[in-house]
């Protein structure tokens, strides 16, 4: 099946004076209309690279990309300013994390709603006025047609957040990239907003990559995950597989610093040994090996070869020198009873 955004080998370096950062060093995953992509990992991993790589937001920097990404039938990397310009907004569109600074201080919601629907479509600011109020009130804000002339200061941080997605969707946009859109927000405006994108989706059938680095909210609406880690993708499953058999240790570390609500934990959550890599001095081998309590068990040098991610169950990848019977073993006897 030809899938609607395929990213492929994908590379962000960026030259610094210190040396090279390989902020995403060979990235792949593919998307359907209508799915979610999870896309999980600590901070530093690659992971809001590589949405600002898809949305064509690292061009006019020092950033070197090379790879494919394909969206329909269209290569974003070899695309124009113009044309990439003209994808934004229509085609995709992105909400960022911290949507005080994402928008303009200096122009109210209803204008930025307002410029964003003029950009694309030949309506007067009348009807452009109409639609905009239509989407605050979809997306849950109160009294939208007073909002509308408010400014991004006015609203609290959950109805920012609101208006975001509502400036992201007012296009009907085929594929929406969400950049840890709950982060400080209260697990009530979270539940809302997560179910309001879950309602949009279906209304829209768009292809949603969800960013983040809470395990929680990917179990609520992904349908596939992908764990990153040192700019590489070291898992890729579907939600299910992830959670219940996840296959790769730094996966296994995640899950294990994971409180858990639905059942009666006894023991301590225990967090990943160590920091995240320099993405400038990246350990030789596997990235992650300074950090693996499980490396002893390893079929090749895990400092001095770097794994390759290869298929280890049906639509299950990972990228491990552990072989894969040995890592169903350890995680059923060391891990899968501290979850």
């Amino acid at each position: 099946m030809n899938k609607f955004l395929r990213v492929n080998d994908l590379k962000v370096y960026f030259p610094t004076d210190d040396g090279v950062v390989r902020a995403v060093d060979g990235l792949t995953f593919d998307l359907e209309k209508g799915t979610t992509l999870g896309i999980v990992g600590e901070s530093g991993s690659g992971k809001s690279v590589t949405s600002l790589a898809i949305m064509g937001l690292h061009r006019g920097t020092r950033a070197k990309l090379s790879g494919e990404i394909w969206l329909d039938d269209v290569d974003l990397l070899k695309t124009t300013d113009e044309e990439i310009r003209g994808l934004r907004g229509s085609k995709m569109a992105m909400i960022f994390q911290d949507p005080l600074s994402a928008m303009h201080p200096y122009y109210t919601i209803g204008q930025q709603l307002t410029e964003a629907i003029r950009v694309h479509h030949n309506v007067s600011k009348k009807a452009a006025r109409v639609t905009v109020v239509d989407m605050l009130a979809r997306v849950g804000i109160p009294s939208p047609d007073k909002r509308f002339d408010q400014y991004p200061h006015e609203f609290s941080g959950g109805m920012r957040q609101r208006a975001m997605i509502a400036m992201a969707l007012i296009n009907n946009p085929e594929l929406l990239i969400a950049d840890e859109p709950t982060t400080a927000l209260d697990v009530t405006v979270q539940a809302q907003i997560l179910d309001l994108m879950r309602d949009l989706q279906k209304e829209f059938g768009s292809a949603i990559i969800m960013i983040t680095h809470d395990l929680g909210v990917v179990a609520e609406i992904a349908d596939d995950v992908l764990v990153m880690y040192g700019g590489k993708c070291v898992e890729y499953a579907e939600v299910d597989d992830a959670f219940h058999a996840p296959d790769h240790p730094y996966t296994w570390g995640l899950m294990t610093s994971m409180p858990r609500l639905d059942r009666t934990r006894l023991e301590r959550l225990v967090p990943v040994a160590g920091n995240p890599p320099s993405l400038i001095n990246i350990p030789p081998g596997c990235a992650f090996h300074p950090r693996c309590t499980f490396r002893d068990f390893a079929s090749a040098p895990c400092n001095q070869v770097v794994p390759e991610l290869v298929q280890s169950y049906p639509k299950h990848d990972s990228r491990c020198h552990i072989p894969a019977p040995k890592r169903a073993e350890l995680f059923a006897e060391q891990i899968a009873p501290r979850l």
